[in-house]
């Protein structure tokens, strides 16, 4: 097939207008073409009043690859590159001691699947619940005010992205098309296919949900097993090589290849992993507020006349602003047409993010705005990022209320540095609710100064951005893992831990559910080959 790039259509073309595209582009007749798929669809908001859809398009034509050598101008057309799944190897016989991997968020999930489909029968230790279970315990937090410590938005089947916009992009090299085998595997469990080709796909809650239960069924199917409400409380380690892993309920799973893919919040186990002297270092992250808007005033901004066409959907916004004291803030997880949760996973303290359903028609629009910190702001010890975190989420418990609510300002309040009192035109979504404060107490002051220079910089770009009543609501920190288990490049395992995978976002390694599932292909591949090298049949 041939890749036909860049060809660009008006916002309103017919259907018709992508085949006569295709047919000047290649100097065809419409007879000599076969077929064609469209691999990917982007636009380009720049003019408003005249955006235009970006079409990237695989072609079949009779004549085959080598109409390509009769074109004069191959300007955008190139071979279509194989962009199929093939496995790396395939368990020869049931393995005497399973593959263990700790965590079922994206990462793990996918670790789990790709290994199950080798034949590899992985075990699966994930210390919440089955997926509906646990969003019946995240709504207790969020109507209720009752957080379950093990069963929360970042603990539990499908891990933090389940309770997100469900993004499936990344700007993380991917030469071996692994996106492709996560989009695959996704649409096979129920998403839209539309994600096969839209340049920003997402899903969304409610969709995540009944996809997870689909694959870890199949999970299932191909001999896997995976076991909720397991905590690992130790990892056995003998001469620097994993032996096993000890459970919280007394039981103990013995193994020599384990998965660590825990996510970016399960501090217990960082604690553990630190004490078992696997190597760990402190990583840079990201703390600052979430910030609501109209989602009608993001989509005026950002497509003029435009806004509300179908195809271009809610807008969304990427924002970077370098301050003066020397710090980055940046627009982080944006959600358009959702809401902001409650993410805490630790009693006493305050958590938010955002998340959307696929629709993505809630009234506001929302994101994170942060501002980037480094060791060097934590430099105590490997963990100190942990403790970073932990003080910011108290204090903004504490300033809440203390019963969960988050504390919140309206924007022009924070920038006319004084306490909100009322709320304007903008309805905060936070659940279970906000407490009006002054949010110069929530974060670092060099934080508060980086964040109110940055805000009427984006507001010329997204007209309305910095407008009195947007409401901003604290605090972001879980914006990633503040620790990296250093990996060796070429086998994936711990750097002095034999048989030990950090993967994902937890081990400092993504961010996001399309980058963690990547990474959890890669490791997937090399424990594979690594156990196969090493595999001993199962007695008969």
């Amino acid at each position: 097939m041939l890749r036909l790039t860049d060809i660009q259509l008006s916002l309103d073309h017919p259907e018709s207008a992508i085949q006569a595209a295709i047919l000047q582009r290649l100097g065809i007749a419409e007879e000599d073409l076969v077929s064609f798929i469209i691999f990917r669809r982007s636009y380009d908001a720049r003019k408003k009043s005249a955006i235009v859809l970006i079409y990237t398009i695989d072609v079949e034509t009779r004549q085959g690859d080598q109409l390509l050598t009769s074109i004069k101008n191959k300007s955008n057309i190139t071979i279509t590159p194989d962009t199929s799944y093939r496995f790396v190897t395939h368990a020869e016989a049931p393995p005497a001691l399973r593959p263990v991997v700790i965590g079922f968020g994206p990462c793990g999930l996918f670790v789990a699947l790709i290994l199950a489909q080798m034949g590899f029968r992985p075990i699966v230790l994930e210390r919440g619940k089955e997926v509906r279970e646990r969003t019946k315990d995240t709504w207790s937090l969020w109507r209720k005010r009752e957080l379950q410590p093990e069963s929360n938005v970042q603990f539990g089947e499908g891990g933090a992205g389940t309770f997100s916009d469900g993004k499936l992009w990344s700007q993380v090299k991917d030469p071996k098309h692994y996106g492709r085998k996560v989009l695959t595997e996704f649409v096979k469990a129920g998403a839209p296919e539309e994600i096969m080709y839209v340049s920003k796909p997402h899903i969304g809650t409610f969709r995540l949900v009944k996809m997870i239960e689909e694959m870890r069924a199949n999970i299932e199917a191909l001999g896997g097993e995976i076991r909720f409400q397991q905590k690992v409380t130790d990892i056995d380690v003998e001469d620097g090589q994993v032996k096993g892993v000890q459970l919280e309920n007394g039981s103990y799973i013995p193994t020599r290849h384990l998965v660590l893919a825990v996510g970016h919040s399960a501090r217990d186990t960082f604690q553990m992993v630190h004490q078992r002297g696997i190597y760990v270092e402190a990583k840079p992250f990201s703390v600052g507020f979430r910030i609501e808007h109209p989602q009608s005033v993001i989509d005026k901004a950002r497509f003029g006349p435009n806004a509300g066409n179908k195809i271009l959907g809610a807008a969304d916004y990427k924002l970077v602003h370098h301050a003066s004291n020397g710090r980055s803030v940046y627009s982080f997880c944006m959600c358009p047409g959702g809401t902001v949760v409650a993410a805490t996973s630790e009693p006493g303290r305050v958590v938010t993010n955002g998340m959307s359903q696929y629709s993505r028609n809630e009234r506001n629009a929302n994101s994170a705005i942060v501002v980037g910190i480094t060791p060097a702001d934590y430099p105590e010890h490997p963990l100190a990022g942990i403790d970073f975190q932990r003080k910011l989420e108290s204090l903004a418990y504490q300033l809440g209320g203390e019963n969960y609510n988050a504390p919140g300002q309206l924007v022009g309040d924070f920038l006319a540095k004084k306490t909100s009192t009322e709320l304007g035109t903008v309805v905060p979504s936070y659940k279970p609710g906000i407490t009006l404060v002054d949010l110069a107490q929530a974060l670092p002051a060099f934080a508060i100064e980086a964040i109110r220079e940055a805000l009427p910089e984006f507001d010329k770009q997204i007209k309305g951005f910095a407008m009195n009543d947007a409401v901003i609501t604290g605090v972001e920190t879980r914006t990633s893992s503040p620790i990296r288990i250093k990996r060796d490049d070429h086998s994936l395992q711990s750097l002095n831990t034999k048989g030990l995978y950090p993967a994902g976002e937890g081990a400092g390694y993504a961010g996001g559910i399309l980058s963690a599932a990547i990474d959890g292909i890669r490791v997937a591949e090399a424990l594979a080959l690594d156990m196969q090298h090493h595999m001993q049949p199962l007695a008969k």
